[in-house]
């Protein structure tokens, strides 16, 4: 009994140490696993961070702003139909991102600029959605009171800044790069109305601004065909004019070659009867007697 109870006790101490020692293994490759999944999170948080600080600044917000409103121009107008960094309001150092010329119709070489400026209050946007997104309704209304009041100060700004009739078009451009934002703009009938009547700014998203330079294109090319059709008609009355004064031309011509022809028949007809007459007393000498004091007139 007692080789017995030494025998299984021997063995339940192996075992329990295996056991053991297998879920210490385990449970510190666990940790290990834990352990570097925190120190990615903790990366991972610092990379947020630094992207919220990055999208926080107001130069970058600009860039995150300008670009796409860069392609949408490089895609829908040619290089001469708009400027870049231009200076539209005389007397001032202010200089637009984009000013899209517009042709006039009854001035020549005549061209308005239009300011087109993309704006990104990020910081109200994102707070309106984690609004949403947690169905806090009194966080959504004051993100989206604080939301207008930003969007109505860019407004404003491009106002102040860059439209100033004659040398500008009466109203401006407001581009917002994101269509959710621009569709939380959009669902405000009164903030489009005050930005229009107060501001003369219209607003834009990627879409719309597509479509607003459409027609823009479209009538560009309309100006010049109507531009080409004056010049042709110019024309058309200039060889109009030079062909009347050509007829004239050729009805004294004629005048001259009618005159021409009378003379000639009086030639031919009176002056010939009148020469016969006068030589007709004179005997007429045949061939061979005219060359012999003429020459050989057959030759010629």
């Amino acid at each position: 009994m007692e080789e017995m109870r030494n025998t299984v006790d021997e063995k339940l101490q192996k075992t329990l140490e295996t056991r053991l020692t297998q879920s210490f293994e385990l449970v510190s490759k666990n940790l290990e696993s834990v352990q570097k999944g925190l120190g990615e999170m903790q990366q991972l948080a610092t990379g947020v961070g630094d992207l919220k600080k990055v999208l926080s600044n107001v130069k970058t917000k600009g860039i995150l702003g300008e670009v796409p409103l860069s392609n949408i121009l490089e895609q829908m107008l040619s290089p001469e139909q708009y400027e870049i960094n231009c200076i539209t309001k005389p007397g001032t150092a202010n200089r637009v991102e984009f000013a899209i010329k517009i042709p006039q119709h009854h001035q020549d070489n005549k061209m308005l600029l239009m300011p087109v400026d993309s704006k990104f209050p990020i910081e109200d946007y994102y707070t309106l959605i984690a609004a949403y997104d947690a169905g806090d309704t009194i966080a959504a209304e004051l993100a989206g009171k604080a939301l207008e009041i930003a969007i109505k100060k860019s407004a404003r700004d491009i106002h102040d800044k860059y439209i100033c009739p004659p040398d500008t078009s009466e109203i401006g451009l407001l581009f917002l790069p994101v269509e959710g934002l621009y569709a939380e703009a959009v669902r405000r009938p009164a903030l489009m109305e005050t930005l229009q009547r107060d501001y003369q700014i219209i607003v834009t998203g990627p879409t719309t601004l597509s479509a607003i330079l459409n027609t823009i294109s479209f009538g560009n090319k309309t100006m010049a065909l109507e531009q080409r059709s004056g010049e042709i008609k110019k024309t058309l009355s200039a060889v109009k004019t030079e062909f009347g004064k050509f007829g004239d031309v050729l009805t004294k011509a004629q005048e001259k070659i009618n005159k021409a022809s009378e003379d000639i028949d009086e030639l031919v007809g009176t002056r010939t009867k009148k020469i016969q007459a006068k030589l007709k007393s004179f005997e007429e000498l045949s061939v061979a007697e005219v060359n012999v004091l003429l020459g050989d007139v057959t030759e010629k």
